[in-house]
């Protein structure tokens, strides 16, 4: 797992070689004890909660950096090191 992004107390993430169980590109959020699973570039809830303002501020972020975040997928997805992307401020 390597996380690539922190802001507002959520710790967003992604696993190497994480393709089979959504066979779609997503990252893992967590915040507090609470943790989802999102759809990028789409910005879909797969899996899990996250309060709804944190939520936003997830897909907002996720509109701002689809690029970065699917070119961090496709090296994930391969097993290569990801590159931290710009938070939220």
């Amino acid at each position: 797992m390597a996380v690539i992004a922190m802001f507002y107390g959520i710790i967003i993430s992604m696993y190497y070689f994480d393709k089979r169980q959504h066979h779609r590109p997503h990252i893992h959020v967590k915040y507090q004890e609470q943790e989802a699973i999102i759809a990028i570039p789409e910005g879909e809830l797969l899996e899990g909660t996250l309060p709804t303002n944190k939520l936003r501020l997830v897909q907002a972020w996720i509109e701002i950096h689809s690029d970065e975040l699917m070119a961090d997928w496709t090296l994930a997805s391969e097993g290569n090191t990801v590159f931290k992307i710009e938070p939220l401020r």
